[in-house]
């Protein structure tokens, strides 16, 4: 199992008087563009751009050597003497008004030397340089799961919450203090090697990674998704003639380091050995491009209309509606979304269509095979079923040896979701967007999705099974953008013709909550009593399901 180891800078100056004229200045390029104010000439290298003029002397400069930040004033006696003096207007309002020519102060302040000016300029430009350099750095390192879990104590939603995800019905006993063989990234060796590593904390698909032999030390532990390509169970190494090799930080540690790994590893938990044959699999979708289906019509919820499958990412389609030339009117949604169905789904039942323009299939679309499609669970109506009212004999949860009469109340799946947990969800206002989540709130079925950085009035309502609630990771796993939080800056900056086009869209949900059976009103929330809107029954719910039991006195 163990097979380790048989700029250089230079500094400028000048200087120059308050009395230096213009004309001692070295020629500028003839290209640069010119401005002229109150007889003077200065040459700047970006016109206009940049430029300020003080509104108590009315003197002309660069806008970065100006005080406040409004850049309103030339200098900071200006400043305070606009304040004492608020009820005067400024120098350059008279000015404008009645024309009389600029105090003496204003002369002396145009005469500045033109070089100390350029030379504010330029640092100027500067400044805007590495702020942009910034921006953009922070733009490309993106968001990080494991940062954003660590940094506040965040807990993620398991895997085995999302049925529809991958690995969602064979997720396992993967757990903390289960062990793999990772890449060793503190080795200075030229070739890739290996090392063991356990799991210290789980958020989703992604986990929190310690390499063996550093105890309670958490100084090169690293996050890393754990169906990716290189995470392998223990014992991989050996089968596959690639080298174990502990890390540079801790060799001094131990002389026997064979003996270490039996000890750490006897009695230990690792990955199934088929678990990438299984992730590979649960990543195989049946849904290819081309393909053409009935989907609810976007600007129509009442009706369906012909789309083809564009694009599938992780189980998620892009469907572009038929009549579409440019191919930019889509639709995003699951592959087991209750919003699309099989060519001839409309008219076998009845439902409202909307007749395509298209009197032809176009050249390599073919109608999607109906077994694809998601069908209702059926229940057994001859047989009997749990139902409120019913008694029982049940398991007293206070008194574990004792046994009680009890009383169904209410027919509640044991879906795995607490209120914190984090997640990945859809934008039912704009299905394309996956954003990072938090589940606030729990009624039976019913989850409440907040976006983190968002208000409260874009909240959601979504059902405990629906297909658009992902694991933490999965947008990692399968290429998929993910939204990050919203800043308080992008917030801010967001435009009031945007917010009115998202509200808009959310009236046109509220418009239409009877085509959106999971969506619940406030008010029914907040009563005493909640009354599910017609739907898939609670008795069609897959997976295991227990039942809200009162104990009788």
């Amino acid at each position: 199992m163990f097979d380790g180891y048989d700029s250089c800078s230079e500094d400028t100056s000048s200087s120059s008087s308050s009395e230096e004229s213009e004309e001692e200045v070295a020629p500028l390029p003839s290209n640069l563009p010119i401005i002229k104010n109150n007889g003077q000439v200065y040459t700047y290298p970006d016109g206009k751009s940049g430029m300020a003029t003080c509104e108590m002397c009315g003197m002309v400069g660069v806008r970065d050597a100006f005080y406040s930040k409004t850049k309103r004033f030339c200098s900071v006696s200006c400043s305070r003497s606009y304040s004492s003096n608020s009820k005067k207007a400024s120098i350059l309002a008279r000015l404008q008004v009645t024309g009389k020519p600029p105090t003496k102060k204003a002369k002396v302040l145009q005469k500045q030397p033109l070089v100390a000016k350029l030379a504010a300029y330029a640092q100027y430009q500067a400044t805007l340089q590495n702020q942009a350099k910034t921006k953009a750095a922070v733009s490309m390192e993106g968001f990080s799961w494991g940062n954003y879990i660590n940094s506040n104590s965040f807990t993620a939603a398991p895997v085995t919450c999302f049925k529809h995800a991958p690995m969602g019905t064979c997720w396992g006993d993967i757990s903390e203090n289960v062990r793999v063989e990772v890449p060793n990234t503190d080795c200075s060796l030229p070739t890739k090697v290996f090392w063991i590593a356990g799991i210290v904390k789980l958020a989703g698909y992604n986990a929190l990674l310690r390499y063996e032999g550093f105890e309670n030390d958490p100084g090169l532990d690293f996050w890393c998704n754990v169906c990716g390509s290189d995470i392998h169970p223990v014992g991989w190494c050996a089968a596959s003639g690639k080298p174990l090799v502990p890390p540079r930080t801790i060799q001094h540690k131990y002389t026997n380091w064979k003996a270490f790994l039996v000890k750490r590893l006897t009695g230990a938990k690792t990955l199934p050995p088929d678990f990438s044959q299984k992730v590979s699999e649960s990543m195989q979708y049946p849904f290819k491009p081309c393909m053409r289906v009935e989907v609810v019509d976007k600007r129509h919820l009442c009706r369906t209309r012909v789309a083809v499958v564009e694009s599938v990412i992780g189980g998620r389609l892009r469907l572009v509606y038929e009549e579409s030339e440019d191919r930019t009117d889509d639709f995003w949604c699951h592959m087991h979304s209750p919003l699309i169905h099989h060519i001839g789904w409309s008219r076998s039942i009845g439902h409202r269509f909307k007749r395509s323009d298209i009197t032809k299939k176009q050249d390599g679309h073919f109608d999607t095979p109906p077994h694809l499609f998601a069908k209702v669970k059926e229940v057994d109506q001859s047989g009997e079923w749990f139902k409120e009212g019913m008694k029982l004999e049940a398991i007293d949860p206070l008194n574990l040896s004792t046994i009680c009469v009890a009383t169904i109340r209410k027919d509640v799946p044991n879906h795995g979701f607490r209120v914190g947990m984090k997640l990945e969800a859809v934008d039912l206002m704009e299905p394309r967007l996956i954003c990072v989540a938090t589940v606030t709130r729990i009624i039976h079925r019913l989850l409440r999705i907040h976006f983190d950085g968002w208000e409260e009035e874009y909240d959601q309502w979504v059902d405990c099974e629906s297909p658009d609630l992902y694991p933490v990771g999965w947008c990692q796993l399968t290429g998929y953008q993910l939204q990050p939080p919203a800043s308080q800056s992008s917030r801010e900056s967001q435009s009031g013709s945007s917010k009115q086009k998202k509200k808009a869209k959310s009236q046109q949900y509220k418009g239409h909550k009877k085509m959106t059976t999971l969506q619940l009103k406030e008010e029914l929330i907040d009563g005493e009593d909640y009354n599910f809107l017609q739907g898939a029954s609670d008795q069609e719910s897959n997976g295991s399901a227990s039942f809200y039991i009162k104990q009788e006195p």
